[in-house]
């Protein structure tokens, strides 16, 4: 008996060139686009791995987590590092950037992430990215949670490698990812004997191998079902349209905060300005003397498929996460997760100063 899933035909090198093209037309780029075979931790950590070395001096810039493990991959590598961390219910500045670089001219990398979905912030990488291109250092960005939700242009801001997921905004598979990588980037690839060679981690194998052949020979038997769902999830976006799909997704984080002010009963935005808060995910910070994994997981016992979850690690005590990205990025599962939180914070605070009709109806309303 055939299934659809299991007795597929082997993917074609020309299929998967097909494919980077199209995230290339995604991004507005003409560099080089790299469909890497795993998460996006694969290309995020083969990069810094491939373009940094004992002789890198690095900016990190730390706006969540992501940005401390960043971090500790440069400095595995053999890099200085300078960290630039600002408290998470805020965006770095380009200001900041460039005070940075004031300090030390010899920073050579600059690591970043676009929007942190963990922390619900974002950062103006078109701003920072002229500070970075004004002193020559090579640009890296996290973009995973921003594409689709937000615009992404690697060429228009100088980013010299951009990684992205589809598992998030693009509402695709988790175990895809892709790097666009600047001329620049190879040359510092090229030039880094530390560079992973023949390894998973290798990007230089895929410029080898893949780019430099001409595309014609794969490095290994792709992922099929992940490469298709990619390709799928491209169609989808190309059909409906970018922007709508980033319209979507500003219009549920602005329906969100909305309602989460309108709710009451001590919920309000994690991040404070509204201009620095990530499209794709809204952080709230649970009301004083209230766990908000606790909250969460009454929320959830009750409505399961809310789009809610709870910050990682410390965080857990004190942050409660609408994760309106992707097929959730509509009005209706913002106002059942808004509803979910009113009716287990109404049950652990009392209903008195909660109004999950106003939250809805304020939700709507920024929705339109």
């Amino acid at each position: 008996m055939t299934h659809p899933f299991l007795d597929l035909a082997p993917l074609s090198a020309a299929r998967f060139a097909s494919i980077e093209d199209r995230v290339a037309r995604l991004l507005a780029t003409e560099q080089d686009v790299v469909v890497m075979q795993g998460e996006a931790l694969l290309p995020l950590e083969g990069a810094i791995r491939a373009t940094a070395g004992p002789g890198t001096t690095a900016l990190n810039v730390i706006t969540g987590p992501y940005g401390q493990t960043f971090g500790n991959w440069l400095r595995d590598c053999g890099a200085t590092v300078y960290d630039l961390s600002v408290p998470y219910h805020t965006a770095v500045t380009a200001e900041q950037v460039r005070e940075a670089f004031a300090e030390h001219p010899e920073i050579d990398f600059v690591s970043l992430v676009h929007a942190e979905a963990a922390t619900g912030n974002t950062n103006p990488v078109a701003e920072i990215g002229e500070v970075v291109r004004e002193q020559g250092a090579l640009f890296y960005l996290d973009a995973v949670a921003s594409v689709g939700a937000e615009p992404v242009l690697p060429d228009a801001w100088g980013v010299d490698l951009c990684v992205i997921g589809a598992q998030k905004a693009m509402g695709g598979p988790a175990g895809v990812s892709a790097v666009s990588v600047s001329e620049r980037a190879w040359a510092r690839m090229a030039a880094n004997p530390r560079a992973p060679r023949r390894s998973y981690l290798s990007l230089l194998d895929w410029k080898e191998r893949w780019i430099d052949g001409g595309r014609k020979a794969l490095l290994h038997a792709p992922a099929q079902l992940e490469m298709l769902a990619l390709e799928a999830c491209v169609e989808r976006i190309e059909a409906v349209g970018l922007e709508a799909v980033m319209a979507r997704h500003r219009a549920a984080a602005a329906a969100t905060r909305a309602g989460a002010r309108a709710l009451g009963g001590g919920l309000e935005p994690y991040v404070h300005q509204a201009s620095e808060a990530a499209p794709v995910a809204t952080t709230l910070r649970a009301p004083s003397g209230v766990s908000a994994a606790d909250l969460v997981a009454r929320a959830l016992a009750a409505a399961p498929s809310a789009p809610l979850a709870v910050g990682g690690g410390a965080l857990a005590k004190e942050m409660i996460r609408v994760n309106h990205y992707g097929p959730d990025a509509t009005r209706e599962a913002v106002e059942a997760g808004l509803t979910a939180l009113g009716t287990a914070l109404a049950a652990t605070n009392g209903s008195s100063s909660v109004d999950v009709p106003a939250a809805r109806a304020a939700a709507a309303a920024a929705w339109r």
